[in-house]
């Protein structure tokens, strides 16, 4: 895909500008704009890398999860909660992996209407050949240096925190 001709100017900062203008400075409104940007940008880069392997970065990070279980397989319903998403995409993210073979399905022996998903071999294969692509291109964000990333990090702890995704004091 080719690169878009780059503006001559900031266009994030430009629209900060006008806003200044007609309704004053709220700050917060460059950040979210330069946050979402930021994250249009980063998805691009990361699901071109991993498209050669019939993956999407949701894909992936699902695959990530099941090879950190100790068994290879979790239930439905924690995949959703560690992905923090809704339990119609993790259906969806998971029927997709079946059907590339990368995941299995069965019903679990512990809850009689959950099912478990478990990562096949070559799911296993396709995880450490995507996840050493990804870390090559480190993730897209290659412009920060390590303490930079530590820093982006910490800044958007507090937003997660105050959203829910998890107990600060846990």
């Amino acid at each position: 895909m080719p690169k878009p001709l780059s503006l001559p100017f900031d266009p994030i900062a430009r629209a900060d500008e006008h806003w200044n203008q007609r309704w004053g400075a709220v700050p917060s409104m460059a950040a979210i704009t330069s946050i979402m940007r930021a994250q249009q940008i980063l998805l691009g880069q990361v699901d071109a890398v991993v498209k050669p392997y019939a993956l999407t970065f949701a894909r992936y990070e699902a695959l990530v999860l099941l090879t950190f279980s100790k068994a290879g397989e979790l239930p439905m319903s924690k995949i959703g909660e560690r992905l923090m998403v809704h339990p119609t995409s993790v259906t969806n993210t998971v029927d997709r992996l079946v059907g590339s073979g990368l995941v299995a399905k069965r019903p679990n022996p512990n809850d009689g209407r959950g099912t478990l998903a478990s990562i096949t071999d070559k799911g296993r294969e396709v995880c450490e050949a995507a996840t050493r692509d990804l870390v090559a291109m480190d993730f897209g964000l290659g412009v920060y240096d390590a303490e930079e990333c530590g820093e982006i990090f910490a800044l958007l702890r507090p937003l997660r925190i105050a959203a829910g995704d998890f107990d600060e004091g846990a």
